[in-house]
């Protein structure tokens, strides 16, 4: 069975501001280090690009939830860290049986939901249950209309959930490698039984902050949970501002309206760093600058002219223009299990691109590009310039992200087409022949299958890792680059994240001092 997760609409939408943000080939860089003495009474902004449309974590797609909700109010029992390890959370510690099938969890004693109700093992047994079985909550799980059978769902795989005493065990029909990383998002948030909170407007969670206000159109604000289980939060408030546009951003950081600021131009750094007041800091993240092939019929149908396309693309330029930069050339980021260096798969090579065009007959090629119209020019600049060159003529079709939903997401209907996508994690849709990728091949699909069952980690990404050059080697498509976090923040801050912040965003360690 192949878990399948929408794409994150939200996510791609905040991704418009990261697309010339691009990626940084030393990985996370350091936040600054502010001389003065903290303040616990201190209120932090952090610039923020898209705002979710409604707060709520079970039904609600996209990762401008995940990215605020997730650790901040929200929690599971276990959580990730920014370097992707999966740590313990409401869970004390946990064991996994050797065969794989029973996953054993120690609940915290002493949590308190936001409420002021105390957290059970039996809010864990019905949070997971619901999160598994409610149809419409993301991840839960889906079944074929036809047969009724569970074909996807981040819990898919588990039978049965059952508390005893402080333990809530999950025993499994079949291994599945991703359960603990799945435990950490939506799928394992806990939720209060029973709770009657207007969960799209407000939240009760048992996270280091809680839900202030929201005030739609401009920003969102927690303030610190000083009953908390675990060390508490830095500072008494964090305000999210949601600012689209990044020289607006800029200014409301120069004027000192907000003390971060995510998701903009790295070649902005001169001007953010200009005063002293901000640095500049590039972390790694797992956002993929995708250009999608649709492969069902015509010209694209035929491999060397998907090749082609791949080696008449200068990757390196995309990394230039953005001003840092990690090249990518298959679907799993360095941050992933199964990462490996394909860039010999499809070397930069105009000549080698017009030679497979000739032998594909396809020596005059006219195609359309479809990409939602918050991105930068900059991308389907470069990728016009580059096709031309070896004789593919390119249009540009630039198209709000609702008709790129329902054309591309939804109906197929598209040639090439262009989004980031942010999501770890995420090769299952590459081993998921409906998904819009259009990329069917039965070894991955196959390889991906017993990923998931492998009991042994470095197993697992191995066959992962197998399975991408596979698809590399196909040209399923071609990954233009590899995002990072571009991050400026405030002299005066400490403990801000530096890597993934664009799918998580941990604020817990954020200080702020007076000098």
């Amino acid at each position: 069975m192949l878990r399948r997760t929408a794409l994150a609409a939200a996510a791609l939408l905040a991704a418009g501001a990261l697309a010339l943000s691009a990626c940084t080939a030393g990985g996370g860089g350091s936040t600054p280090t502010a001389t003065g003495k903290p303040d616990p009474d201190a209120s932090v902004a952090i610039r923020l690009v898209l705002e979710p449309g409604n707060l709520d974590i079970r039904q609600t797609a996209g990762s401008a939830l995940d990215q605020i909700l997730i650790d901040n109010v929200y929690q599971g029992l276990v959580a990730r860290t920014p370097e992707q390890d999966i740590v313990a959370s409401l869970a004390s510690d946990w064991t996994v049986s050797p065969d794989g099938l029973t996953y054993t969890f120690t609940v915290r004693e002493g949590v308190t939901f936001h409420d002021g109700q105390p957290l059970t093992p039996q809010d864990v047994v019905s949070s997971l249950t619901a999160h598994k079985n409610t149809p419409g909550w993301v991840d839960a799980d889906v079944t074929d209309p036809t047969t009724g059978e569970v074909i996807g769902g981040a819990l898919a795989h588990v039978s049965t959930i059952v508390a005893d005493g402080q333990n809530v065990t999950l025993t499994l029909s079949q291994p599945d490698s991703s359960l603990l990383w799945n435990l950490t998002g939506r799928a394992g948030t806990i939720l209060k039984e029973g709770d009657t909170v207007d969960y799209k407007t407000k939240a009760n969670g048992t996270g280091p902050f809680v839900l202030k206000n929201w005030s739609q159109g401009d920003s969102i604000t927690f303030a610190r949970n000083d009953a908390y289980w675990g060390d508490k939060a830095k500072v008494a408030e964090v305000v999210f501002d949601y600012i689209p546009d990044n020289q607006a951003a800029l200014n409301a950081a120069l004027a000192s309206e907000v003390d971060v600021v995510t998701g903009f131009d790295a070649n902005l750094k001169e001007q953010v760093e200009k005063g002293g007041d901000f640095s500049l800091v590039l972390g790694k993240s797992t956002d993929k600058g995708t250009l999608a092939f649709n492969q069902t019929t015509g010209p694209l149908a035929d491999k060397r002219v998907r090749q082609a396309i791949r080696q008449a693309i200068d990757h390196d330029a995309f990394i230039e223009a953005m001003a840092s930069g990690e090249t990518l050339y298959g679907p799993i980021p360095s941050l992933d299990p199964g990462y490996r260096d394909l860039s010999e798969v499809a070397p930069y090579d105009p000549d080698a691109a017009k030679k497979l065009l000739k032998e594909a007959g396809e020596e005059d090629l006219e195609l359309t590009l479809t990409i939602p119209n918050f991105y930068s020019t900059t991308i389907p600049q470069i990728l016009v310039s580059d096709l031309n060159a070896v004789g593919i003529t390119l249009e540009v079709n630039s198209v709000d992200f609702s008709t790129w939903l329902t054309d591309v997401y939804t109906n197929h209907d598209y040639e090439l087409s262009f989004v980031l996508h942010t999501e770890a994690r995420d090769f299952e849709n590459w081993a998921d022949p409906d998904y819009y990728f259009t990329y069917d091949n039965p070894e991955v699909q196959s390889l991906y299958a017993q990923s998931l069952a492998a009991t042994d980690e470095a197993k697992a990404a191995d066959l992962l890792s197998q399975a991408a050059r596979i698809v590399s080697e196909d040209a399923g498509a071609d990954w233009l680059y590899n995002g990072a976090s571009v991050v400026a923040v405030g002299t005066n801050i400490t403990g801000m994240p530096s890597i993934n912040v664009n799918e998580r965003l941990d604020v817990a360690d954020i200080a702020k001092s007076n000098g």
